[in-house]
């Protein structure tokens, strides 16, 4: 399924074997991945909501001057700036030359107690505000864009779209849920509850602390949620405008959008992602579009890839660049 002879395979390595410990490796090692402090940058949203989203500009060598490409960074399922995998890729692209912009979505880390709103997997239109936002300087040699997870759904459907407001040169996404709707179903599943509580009950507690910014409708609606797929159904859905859990599921899954991508994108994914069905990775026929390079593993869990010479979608990751 990857690239014949485009990237090397994935090895896990001793201990991590297995789909659910390459998943929860970060959890459980919590690697510190240290980076310097950087620059706090504001993005106030143009859509009258008041929102702001909060990010962390970091320079290679804290030297401003760069001629590589921004790298813009978009986390995670209830993740942030601070994640592990944001931090790893951070250190990666600062070594590579790239200043990195580590963006937390609408509501999520520091920006919840500025926002009265929530990401989703699909607000491209925050992504398209904040490269809007940014000063001349910053994307004068372009910008590559780097989503994990409901991130990485997030920038395949951006990339599909093809609105940039800068100039954007490569995407890449990491473990990306492409069909949003069979994701929540394999989620909610009786082998991910352990999974599917802690992250549900991270979205509900999210939703109580900020509700005097979110509301109270959507904060109780959040409260009754069962399930994920009851949470896109009650509250995601609803709050956006569409009519339930499948119309947001549809109108937001990138697999919509993959053919219609125009520059180069890495796409980074296990068959054995337990979050994730792998029929749509493995039906998708990734030749029609020669702009998509698929770097799809057997195995690796999902945004895990740690392997014997590191985490291996950091190194597709770099080979991908190298060879722009």
């Amino acid at each position: 399924m990857a690239e014949q002879g485009a990237f090397p395979p994935f090895r896990p390595r001793f201990p991590w074997w297995g789909r659910h410990l390459q998943t929860v490796r970060n959890t459980v090692a919590k690697p510190a991945h240290s980076l310097p402090p950087g620059r706090e940058m504001r993005f106030a949203m143009p859509d009258g909501s008041g929102d702001v989203l909060l990010g962390r500009l970091n320079f290679p060598g804290d030297a401003p001057e760069s001629e590589k490409p921004l790298a813009v960074l978009l986390h995670g399922l209830t993740g942030s700036e601070d994640s592990f995998y944001v931090r790893a890729t951070t250190r990666l692209l600062l070594g590579r030359g790239h200043p990195v912009l580590r963006l937390n979505l609408r509501g999520a880390g520091s920006s919840a107690s500025l926002c009265s709103r929530r990401y989703h997997a699909g607000r491209t239109g925050d992504v398209r505000a904040v490269l809007a936002g940014l000063s001349p300087d910053l994307t004068a040699n372009g910008v590559i864009l780097v989503g994990w997870s409901l991130g990485g759904n997030c920038t395949l459907k951006f990339l599909g779209e093809g609105d940039f407001p800068v100039p954007v040169l490569a995407g890449a996404a990491i473990s990306a849920p492409i069909d949003l709707a069979a994701s929540s179903r394999l989620f909610g599943a009786r082998p991910n509850r352990l999974y599917h509580n802690r992250l549900l009950g991270q979205m509900k507690a999210d939703m109580q602390a900020n509700r005097a910014l979110v509301g109270d409708r959507w904060a109780d609606a959040a409260l009754s949620a069962i399930d994920l797929w009851d949470f896109d159904d009650k509250v995601v859905a609803p709050w956006n405008g569409w009519a339930d859990a499948p119309e947001y599921y549809r109108v937001n899954s990138a697999l919509a959008f993959l053919l219609r991508i125009q520059v180069p994108t890495l796409v980074v994914h296990a068959l054995d992602d337990p979050w994730i069905p792998p029929a749509a990775y493995r039906d998708f026929p990734w030749s029609a579009n020669p702009r998509l390079h698929p770097a799809i593993s057997r195995c690796g869990g999902h945004v895990g890839f740690h392997g014997a010479d590191g985490i291996w979608s950091d190194r597709c990751l770099d080979l991908f660049l190298s060879r722009l």
